[in-house]
């Protein structure tokens, strides 16, 4: 099962690397700064054609178009690229991101970087890995670590609220980071690089395969008030190791 999610994603990858010219392909979507281009839409369509052949019963959810975030069947959450912003920029970090899930209940997930050939995956109960390779969350307390940060841009609302919070971290971590990738900075905390990542009113699809990633790891995939994420709606995160968690829930 994991193998074909695998092999799947890192084809619609290519879709990612042959891109060109991505500006004048956008179009404005709902709210402020968020776009999409007629790359997203392609490789989605493709998850969507070739996930279906190989899983003919699940269902689908993607980030372009209308979803139905309640569905208790087999399905597939995909964001078929991750960090749609950088992708029209060509910042290269930009990932595609697929959870297989059982209702609430993920139980396999995939996030492919493209532009460094990174792909984390885990399938419930068998740890998490990092091209074949295993992984884990540091040991690292957060006032000795890194942390990362999403500014929620698609919710100016959440602006003020996240940047206090952020000057709390700073002051208290190594230094802070954002790589403008919601999936990819969840795997940088799974696989040790970093010890925290937080985000106000993240999407389902932004978040739904690295959950699975980072509980594989050892670490924690909770919302701000210490519960388990609800894949029916956006949600307010954390993912962290279990000794950066503890620091950070003191700041919040």
């Amino acid at each position: 099962m994991l193998n074909k999610i695998i092999e799947t994603v890192k084809e619609a990858g290519k879709i990612i690397l042959s891109a060109h010219n991505q500006e004048n392909t956008i179009t404005a979507k709902e709210g402020k700064k968020n776009f999409v281009t007629k790359y997203d839409v392609a490789v989605q369509e493709f998850l969507f054609r070739e996930l279906g052949k190989a899983f003919p019963e699940a269902e689908f959810v993607g980030e372009e178009g209308e979803n139905n975030l309640e569905c208790n069947a087999l399905r597939f959450i995909i964001d078929p690229i991750d960090g749609t912003t950088n992708f029209m920029q060509d910042y290269r970090c930009s990932c595609v991101s697929v959870a297989l899930c059982k209702g609430n209940d993920i139980i396999a997930g995939v996030v492919y970087n493209p532009y460094t050939n990174e792909i984390f995956s885990a399938e419930k109960g068998k740890g998490a890995y990092l091209n074949g390779e295993k992984i884990t969350v540091s040991l690292r307390p957060l006032s000795d670590g890194l942390a990362l940060f999403g500014t929620s841009p698609y919710h100016p609302e959440n602006t003020d609220e996240t940047f206090t919070l952020l000057r709390k971290v700073f002051d208290f971590c190594r230094d802070i980071r954002r790589s403008g990738s919601a999936a990819y900075d969840i795997c940088m905390v799974a696989c040790g690089r970093c010890e925290v990542f937080f985000e106000k009113e993240l999407q389902p699809w932004d978040v739904a395969a690295g959950t699975l990633i980072i509980k594989e790891a050892g670490g924690l995939a909770l919302n701000y008030e210490g519960k388990e994420i609800d894949f029916s709606k956006p949600n307010d995160v954390v993912f962290a190791n279990p000794k950066a968690y503890k620091e950070f829930i003191t700041l919040i």
